[in-house]
């Protein structure tokens, strides 16, 4: 008798077994070792008494129907562990191949969340019938760990889609499917309102009699398109290659390559031995290091950051109602949106009303795009403008409990505007400036109510960045840290708090990537080299390209702005390689950036065509060159160095901070796990990346000189954590 069974065995008077997973030491189910034990003695059961056994149905005690792998394992494997995880993912598909081989007829009855190896076991089930809930997803996200489905995930769904499907609504994107999404990808059958439905509709499906067998089991059973040798089918994968090659960029991320080819490899073979191809290439992931990485940021990093992590404690549950938002310019009107979108009536305030119109529009059209591609309904969409009030006075403000500045990046005009409102506005309520630079604790200045004053530093476009980066001023209160982190969980946002400085984390740390890469032009490197060298790193933009977006004329600004508050502290300035590009550019050749039309790159009808062909005139030398690696690392240094100072400096209050805020804030590359992770994760760990980055400034400056704390933590054996 198994001392801990987590699955539980219910056999009714029609025969039906119904197996519920129920994992008694965590909140939600997983692939542990308690249920490896558990799934081996359930189906050795079903084996033994499968002619008492009429059907099957499978589901969960718990909130979400199956989490999926044990994280805590695959996070600790090393390449001496490939034969034993070799052999657990043969045991565990083993498990579910007998189970759907039983000859019984098997219904999953899914009601919750099935992600990854849930999903994978559902997959095994003859019938999948999902409870339809809001928060239900569906889907195998794997690869957003750098990682592939392990246990027939692969294999099954491209028996179960077809090759193509499989790869892009499934496997290389990782997508997370509502219920309703999910049934019409085909990844379930049917849909439940309820949970009692939910039951019902799986035991009525097994008492039909059906089948008891998988598609991929028939006599005569073909891959739905055809296998890779099919004409059609090798005639689109160079296609999928080369699209596969365009997103990755030439970026170390090994999931996608491992996914294309245990896909492509395994559909050529029976089911038995394509899982054994996708265990092989799945067991090389999980030995490496980017998984490690990206498993530290998205899933340690973010549950951190998700469970409250970044939250002052002892401070009530807050919920906003109603926030004025100063400015509809595209930072406000994105804005506007995402707090409407999250549910809260929204005043856009603008100095004209065709201004503020202007800016409930940017909803409006964003709201169509939604509807116009099914992705939300008109009644919906017609609901969430409507929370959306343009307004030029003041006295509209009346009732906020919140306020959004995003006026121009102007000190003065910042508190022009606070002290036009704040008499209006509800007595407690939320003060803050989208500000990207201006030290919060300066503004707070203009305020009569400081500690209510914060910084909500929203990343453009608001409506698709997923980031918040809340800044503490110098006197503001935990009770308003925590309502902001709180707001920023209303409006589908993912806090990171950090303390007050120039540029806080994200604008501070970003700008060193960037000055990096110019300084290089400078230095008279190829432009084409260093833009492939930042995508080849895993910047999601080319740096100079990135450069031109956010223009050349701001990061001036904000230089000198910094460059006079240094000085007037008695500090030393430090020139940096990138400041005489930046100025030549806009002195000297009047470019700056694309929204004067004219950058680092040449636009037509403001579409960007190519790098300005006057870079090679004017900045690059013929022959010079670096290694190609040390174009790469410079940039990856240079955030990574500067983000230990802010450590140091106490402008990050946490690693997962730091982490997650690098990733989804200002791009710094997926596969290192975020920008502390990197250095962790680096070859030989702390001490190689404090040699490397020794050899870094001995070649190119004193900037890559690494901080005492991290020489220390190297020295003692430290990491990140």
């Amino acid at each position: 008798m198994l001392e801990k069974n987590m699955i539980r065995w219910e056999q009714g008077s029609d025969g039906v077994v119904v197996l519920t997973m129920d994992d008694p030491d965590q909140p939600v189910n997983t692939m542990n070792q308690t249920y490896v034990d558990s799934m081996e003695a359930t189906v050795a059961r079903l084996e033994a008494e499968r002619e008492d056994i009429t059907g099957v149905v499978l589901t969960s005690a718990k909130k979400s129907f199956f989490a999926g792998g044990d994280i805590g394992l695959m996070s600790r494997a090393r390449p001496e562990n490939a034969a034993e995880l070799s052999e657990l993912c043969t045991v565990l598909k083993s498990q579910l191949r007998r189970l759907e081989t039983l000859g019984r007829p098997v219904a999953a009855a899914m009601n919750g969340s099935a992600l990854g190896g849930g999903y994978e076991i559902a997959l095994a089930c003859h019938r999948r019938i999902a409870l339809d809930t809001p928060a239900s997803r569906i889907g195998l996200p794997e690869v957003t760990l750098g990682l592939l489905p392990g246990c027939g995930g692969v294999s099954r769904t491209v028996r179960l889609l077809g090759l193509r499907a499989a790869l892009t609504d499934v496997l290389l994107q990782g997508q997370r499917y509502r219920p309703q999404d999910a049934l019409a990808k085909g990844l379930v059958h049917e849909l439940a309102a309820t949970p009692q439905e939910l039951l019902a509709r799986a035991r009525e499906w097994v008492l039909a009699g059906p089948e008891a067998v998988q598609p991929w089991d028939t006599e005569g059973y073909r891959i739905p398109g055809g296998a890779p040798s099919h004409p059609k089918v090798a005639a689109i994968l160079p296609a999928l290659t080369a699209r596969l090659r365009k997103e990755l960029k030439g970026a170390g991320m090994p999931a996608p390559r491992n996914i294309l080819a245990a896909a492509v490899e395994s559909a050529q073979v029976g089911l038995e031995d394509g899982q054994k191809i996708e265990t092989s290439y799945l067991v090389e992931l999980m030995t490496g290091q980017v998984s490690k990485n990206m498993m530290q940021a998205f899933f340690y990093d973010m549950q951190r950051i998700d469970s409250g992590g970044s939250r002052p404690a002892g401070h009530p549950r807050y919920t906003a109602r109603k926030v004025g938002v100063l400015g509809a310019g595209m930072m406000g009107a994105g804005i506007a949106y995402s707090c409407a979108r999250g549910g809260l009536e929204v005043v856009l305030k603008d100095v004209s009303p065709d201004a503020a119109r202007r800016g409930r529009r940017h909803s409006e059209k964003l709201l169509a795009k939604a509807v116009a591609r099914g992705a939300m309904s008109r009644e919906k969409a017609d609901a969430i403008l409507a929370r959306i009030t343009p307004a030029t006075g003041p006295a509209d403000l009346a009732g906020c409990d919140v306020v959004i500045e995003a006026v121009f990046e102007d000190p003065a005009l910042k508190r022009q505007v606070f002290r036009e409102i704040e008499a209006v506005v509800a007595p407690d309520a939320v003060l803050a400036s989208n500000t990207s630079t201006l030290p919060i604790t300066g503004l707070a200045e203009g305020v009569r109510r400081p500690e209510d004053f914060i910084g909500l530093h929203f990343f453009s476009p608001v409506d698709k960045m997923p980031l918040l980066e809340i800044v503490t001023g110098g006197k503001t209160s935990d009770h308003t840290v925590a309502k902001a982190v709180d707001l920023a969980r209303q409006i589908g946002k993912t806090p990171i708090v950090v303390n007050d400085n120039r540029g806080f984390f994200t604008s501070r740390v970003i700008s060193t990537f960037l000055d990096e890469a110019v300084a290089m032009l400078g230095e008279g490197l190829h432009p084409a080299s260093i833009e492939q060298a930042g995508s080849q790193a895993g910047y999601p933009a080319p740096p100079l390209q990135l450069m031109d977006e956010l223009t050349l004329t701001l990061p001036r600004r904000i230089r000198e702005e910094t460059k006079a508050a240094v000085l007037a502290e008695g500090g030393q300035w430090h020139t940096h390689g990138s400041e005489p590009v930046v100025d030549r550019m806009i002195d000297e050749f009047g470019r700056g950036g694309r929204s004067s039309g004219a950058g680092f790159y040449t636009y037509t009808d403001g579409r960007r065509t190519g790098l300005w062909p006057g870079l090679y005139e004017h900045f690059t030398v013929a022959g010079r060159a670096i290694p190609f690696e040390d174009m790469k690392e410079r940039m990856l240094f240079a955030e990574a160095l500067d983000t230990v100072r802010c450590l140091d400096e106490g402008v990050l209050r946490s690693v997962a901070d730091a982490n997650v805020g690098s990733i989804l804030g200002i791009g710094f590359p997926a596969w290192t796990g975020g920008v502390l992770q990197y250095i962790n994760g680096y070859p030989g760990g702390l001490p190689g990346f404090v040699a490397r980055a020794g050899e870094l400034a001995g070649r190119y400056g004193r900037r890559f000189q690494p901080p005492a704390s991290l020489v220390a933590r190297a020295g003692n054996g430290e990491r990140y954590a």
